[in-house]
């Protein structure tokens, strides 16, 4: 059987979503797309056998999910996922394995949803039923490249330059919220980062409030939209929404980037950084 993608795509919510199923084994593949049209008996998928095809194809054509195989000769899964979130942040990942001991790098990646290997029509309701990325509309959606540097000094460019921070301790804030990969940070915590030689007080709660704002417009204004998650009490940033060579170390891709220095210009991130040398 000739290894040919072909596009197909069906109506959810009056809404055009374009699936694409990525599995280096014919076999497997065959039993993912079958899978996903026994589910969506409306629905169409486009199947690729090589990593590399489904990226040259996302670059031309919005992709609303992606099931893709974890281990894969050429380009493994993690890395695709990786990729195709660079191209378009909003689309969701379903990885499909058979091995559970994925499922961390998965959910580091911030995955829409993980399956064991054989999938079924079930397995394709459910995570249908429960995308992490609400579908939009074509032509509605916001796309930006926001790229950052960990190792060495911390840098954030968009679309490959230099991002400015007006206020150097908005710069910092975002720092400590991308060292934290995508975890909720404590506002009172934080803050004391931040501003490590002051006491808390009513004036240090107010200043963090006009921080996150500062940087909540910086963001808007370089056209990075729904970057920061709040929660009361709490923020954390969309880490699945960023390109970051820290992410990547910490799901096994790129570890040679490392080179025993992680935000040089901040002292908390000395901790960080000792454990980036054990580990690696």
């Amino acid at each position: 059987m000739p290894a040919i993608p072909y596009l197909l795509r069906f109506s959810y919510n009056n809404i055009n979503m374009n699936i694409i199923a990525v599995d280096d084994e014919r076999r497997a593949l065959h039993t993912l797309e079958q899978a996903i049209k026994t589910a969506l008996p409306d629905a169409a998928i486009t199947g690729f056998i090589k990593a590399q095809g489904a990226l040259e194809y996302a670059k031309k054509n919005r992709v609303d999910i992606a099931f893709l195989d974890i281990q894969m000769s050429e380009m493994n899964g993690l890395l695709l996922a990786k990729h195709l979130k660079e191209i378009y942040s909003h689309t969701n990942i379903i990885f499909v394995t058979a091995y559970s001991r994925y499922t961390g790098d998965a959910l580091t990646l911030r995955a829409s949803g993980y399956v064991m290997k054989p999938i079924n029509p079930d397995h394709v309701r459910e995570e249908i039923a429960n995308l992490r990325n609400p579908l939009k509309p074509p032509g509605n959606e916001t796309v930006k490249g926001i790229r950052v540097q960990c190792f060495g000094n911390f840098e954030v460019y968009v679309d490959g330059k230099p991002l400015h921070f007006a206020r150097s301790k908005t710069k910092d804030l975002f720092a400590y919220l991308v060292s934290k990969r995508g975890a909720l940070c404590n506002n009172n915590e934080t803050a004391a980062v931040i501003w490590e030689d002051e006491a808390d007080s009513p004036s240090l709660q107010s200043n963090y409030r006009n921080l996150v704002a500062d940087l909540s417009q910086t963001l808007s204004e370089a056209g990075i939209h729904d970057l920061l998650v709040k929660q009361r009490g709490f923020l954390g940033i969309a880490a699945d929404k960023v390109s970051c060579d820290f992410f990547d170390f910490c799901v096994g891709i790129n570890v040679n980037s490392y080179k025993g220095e992680f935000m040089n210009q901040y002292s908390w991130a000395e901790f960080t950084n000792a454990y980036l040398g054990n580990v690696k």
